[in-house]
């Protein structure tokens, strides 16, 4: 009986661990889209966007919806 439970453990961990990797990895993902967008902006739109730690927060956290946070910001006169 001790055996089922320790595959029943075994598997749950299991699942539970690539539950974890999958979203880490749309995060990844998502957080180079946005660095790569506001790094983009920088290049073609305007270069005064600096890349401070807050920004580079908000566009990690947030990908390209975050990017384009900032950019609006930035053209409203509330740059970071």
């Amino acid at each position: 009986m001790i055996e089922v439970g320790i595959v029943l453990l075994v598997v749950v961990l299991l699942f539970g661990a690539f539950l974890m990797l999958r979203s880490l990895k749309n995060f990844i993902i998502n957080a180079i889209a946005g660095l790569f967008i506001l790094f983009l902006a920088n290049q073609f739109i305007t270069p005064d966007i600096g890349y401070s730690w807050l920004v580079i927060l908000i566009c990690g956290i947030g990908g390209a919806l975050g990017a384009v946070l900032l950019l609006a910001l930035h053209f409203i006169g509330l740059g970071i």
